[in-house]
């Protein structure tokens, strides 16, 4: 079987492949296609992002597509930055600017009161009528400064409390073992193990 990661991010291709390594699937990405979409994340919502991607990609390639989208949700800020978190400090901005503008967003709040989680919701494009979810999601809390040189968009502030640690402070494998990401991949793997069987 054949499988196309539905995304255009390296970051996100290194750690996905990672997670579904063992399973009887030709994983495909972007630098497999000559013309590969990057299309506009429209929704309103985890889930109806992780669709317009899958189906997108579907479409384009003819190939089952597995798309992801995923977001860090703080309480203090009423679930901010959600489905806008990769675009939190406005079009065209970097991690650096995402963080900077979290942390102001913060500034000053109490430990206690900067809990957060990350969300992932995974869609599994069989075809564009057979559409499957897989979700999963991790409790921390926001750090007051940037730790660790690990890992990619909010993992230096987000603290870990099983790990003791942010995300950025632990090795690829163990963030891979407990992320939100992790869990939503390792349960669509374990689906495609079975349609496989």
């Amino acid at each position: 079987m054949k499988l196309v990661l539905a995304t255009n991010n390296i970051h996100k291709i290194r750690e996905i492949t990672k997670i579904m390594a063992g399973l009887n699937v030709e994983l495909l990405t972007a630098a497999d296609f000559s013309d590969f979409p990057d299309p506009d994340e429209t929704g309103t919502t985890l889930e109806e992002n992780a669709i317009i991607k899958a189906i997108e990609i579907f479409r384009a390639t003819g190939i089952p597509a597995l798309a992801d989208d995923s977001g860090l949700e703080v309480d203090y800020l009423g679930g901010k930055p959600g489905v806008l978190s990769s675009r939190f400090a406005g079009p065209g901005c970097s991690f650096a600017d995402n963080n900077r503008k979290l942390l102001e967003s913060l500034d000053g709040v109490a430990e206690k009161n900067r809990t957060a989680r990350f969300r992932c919701v995974a869609a599994l494009a069989l075809n564009e009528d057979d559409i499957r979810f897989f979700e999963g999601s991790v409790e921390g809390r926001i750090t007051p400064d940037l730790q660790g040189r690990e890992g990619f968009g909010y993992d230096p502030v987000f603290f870990f409390p099983e790990a003791g640690k942010t995300f950025a402070e632990i090795s690829e494998e163990e963030k891979n073992r407990y992320s939100h990401r992790g869990q939503a991949f390792r349960k669509a793997a374990a689906y495609l193990r079975e349609l496989i069987d």
